[in-house]
């Protein structure tokens, strides 16, 4: 197996925020660490598939052979790799049908009788899972079961994720909380290490239940305060059940149509090799790579961190820009003619090199996904999400979405505009409901069926049976479409989809100012409760700022943490870093999530074929 994330580079990035987000990098770090070395003697791990990226980005592969890990295998069933070492540790997430793979793998070592294994759970213990190892008989080869507590991973400077997939569908489809229970932990593990947060606002029943937990939690701190000033002023908790329309368009912004595109996982993406080639002249043909170009994306690099949240129609003019920068500035060397001019020259190569490559991997990529976005059919489904969200054709049959079942395009595709129609139209009317489930269960099979029950279930397709659409009035209330977009130079946070403003960032936005008070009629449409609630803080800390924080002192600058309760997509990230950005702005924004989405994979997570 390979390391995961062998090549992670320094993340001196995940400091560069208003709140300085390497010291949970770093906590994490240690905890870990003290883990691996409670094992003594050389180690292989035996990681859980669905982990190898997320520790990645808090303990590289060389860090780990510091501490005696020789080897690292994924879980697999029947007997592990050869490994000459003295403990073998299985890092797992507590699910009841990985139990079975390590019942296998311990049944095929213990024989040699000269090894010690220990199970790692990881974010949280399980019984259910220990019961099961118990009744497969190997749980007394375990010398030691503990867990790991990595709720929240640092993504970069202002973002945070739990990874954990599958939370929208076990809160919303099957009713099974216990990752919101895991976001309460991270938080309470965020207030450890930055202050306790004064002020909890929030939208959605998940909203209402993990404010809940935290307090409870707190409470059973009893006396025990932390006595580090606040970095973080608010917590803003976001059910996506509130909007779960935002993650059905497709997103524009650079970072958000790579993920579209190609998938983004824990900040890393694979693209088709092929567009990555060096060029060379006078040579023959070149042998194509057979793997894919794996890149990480972050703000440790100066250009992404420039390009990934414009408008993609604005990436190119801003790469043509730094390509004509970058010439006059090597060009520059013809200029020098003293030492000290040369001196300066070359003192200034490294980081022109490292632009140039970046430039030449970005305009690669810039390739790629005008390919795509050039596309009848892209363009095509983006007219009719731009006609679903003004209100046109949303009330009968559309030709567009039954053209795609009849072609058999992903059936992804197919709900993505299928879901938009439901939610903008205060849902289908019965026959063309009934029109839809009877053309996919044709075309796709009727396997399919749950795939719908499950969608009708959590709310993005239903039928209309009378009532009021609240969609065209939370459309005109919170601007939620505008006509006239500046997608190079945007004033406003629409330009993400070129027209659509996230109904998600406007209530945080509208929430910073003037306040959730001057929308109460409209937030009243919304389902669910409202949170609004407060954490005392302990006394002569009220008004001072903690590590990362700024300086001591009351500050105009306010520190916000939006949690989104069920996923966020890149999108909306940037939507609300250009609320951050914005010249009237008084806030900076912390971005948590329980997972990072986008259309595609959010409904995938809800089908029951995977």
């Amino acid at each position: 197996m390979a390391a995961p994330n062998v090549c992670q580079p320094s993340a001196a990035h995940l400091a560069s925020g208003r709140v300085n987000l390497a010291m949970l990098r770093e906590a994490a770090r240690r905890e870990f660490l003290d883990l691996l070395d409670a094992c003594a003697g050389s180690k292989a791990i035996v990681w859980d598939d669905q982990l190898t990226g997320p520790f990645g980005l808090i303990a590289e592969y060389s860090l780990l052979k510091e501490h005696e890990v020789d080897k690292m295998f994924a879980l697999r069933s029947g007997q592990l790799p050869a490994a000459n070492v003295q403990h073998i540790i299985f890092l797992l997430r507590p699910k009841l049908e990985l139990m079975e793979l390590v019942a296998e793998n311990i049944r095929e070592e213990r024989d040699s009788g000269r090894r010690e294994f220990s199970l790692v759970f990881v974010p949280r213990g399980s019984l259910l899972c220990e019961k099961q190892l118990k009744d497969l008989g190997v749980f007394g080869n375990l010398s030691h079961v503990t867990h790991f507590g990595l709720h929240l991973i640092p993504f970069d400077s202002d973002l945070l994720s739990m990874e954990a997939e599958l939370s929208f569908r076990e809160c919303c489809l099957e009713s099974d909380y216990t990752s919101m229970f895991d976001v309460a932990k991270g938080i309470m593990t965020l207030q450890s290490l930055y202050g306790i947060i004064p002020e909890i606002h929030g939208k959605g029943d998940c909203a209402r239940k993990v404010a809940d937990m935290l307090q409870r939690m707190q409470r059973e701190l009893g006396n025990v305060q932390s006595c580090i000033p606040s970095s973080i002023d608010s917590l803003v908790l976001l059910d996506r059940s509130v909007d779960l329309l935002t993650p059905l368009a497709t997103q524009l912004t650079y970072e958000g149509l790579i993920d579209e595109l190609y998938g983004v996982q824990n900040m890393y993406v694979k693209l088709p090799p092929e567009k990555f080639l060096p060029r060379r002249q006078g040579e023959g043909p070149q042998e194509l790579p057979t793997e894919p170009k794996r890149l990480q994306l972050s703000s440790a690099e100066e250009l992404y961190a420039e390009i990934r949240d414009r408008n993609f129609n604005a990436v190119g003019e801003a790469l043509s820009r730094r390509a004509r920068n970058i010439t006059a500035a090597f060009e520059e060397r013809h200029q020098a003619r003293t030492v000290g001019e040369i001196k300066q020259f070359v003192s200034r190569l490294p980081h022109m090199q490292t632009i140039k490559s970046s430039l030449a991997t970005h305009t690669a990529i810039a390739e790629l996904i005008q390919e795509a976005t050039r596309s009848e059919s892209f363009l095509d489904t983006l007219a009719v999400e731009q006609e679903f969200i003004s209100g046109i054709d949303t009330d009968k049959v559309h030709a567009s979405i039954e053209e795609l079942i009849s072609q058999r395009q992903p059936l992804e595709r197919v709900l993505r505009l299928m879901c938009m129609q439901s939610l903008c139209s205060g849902g289908l009317k019965p026959r063309t409901l009934e029109h839809y489930r009877r053309e996919i269960l044709q075309a796709y099979g009727f396997e399919h069926l749950s795939t719908i029950f499950n969608l009708e279930k959590v709310g993005l397709l239903r039928a209309h049976i009378g009532g009021r659409n609240p969609f065209p009035i939370l459309r005109k209330s919170l601007r939620l479409q505008l006509s006239e977009v500046n997608e190079k130079n945007p004033n406003d946070i629409s330009y993400v989809y070129s027209g659509y403003a996230p109904l998600s960032v406007r209530l945080v936005q509208v929430l910073a100012r003037p306040g959730w008070r001057s929308i109460e009629d409209v937030l009243r449409l919304l389902p669910s409760p409202e949170v609004d609630d407060r954490q005392s803080l302990p006394p002569g800390l009220a008004h001072r700022r903690g590590p990362g924080g700024g300086r001591d002192g009351e500050s105009s600058q306010r520190v916000t943490l939006v949690f989104f309760l069920g996923g966020v997509t890149f999108a909306e990230v940037a939507a609300l870093r250009f609320l951050a950005q914005t010249d009237d702005g008084n806030t900076d924004y912390i971005i948590g999530t329980t997972k990072l989405i986008n259309g595609s994979t959010w409904l995938k997570s809800l089908m029951d074929i995977f």
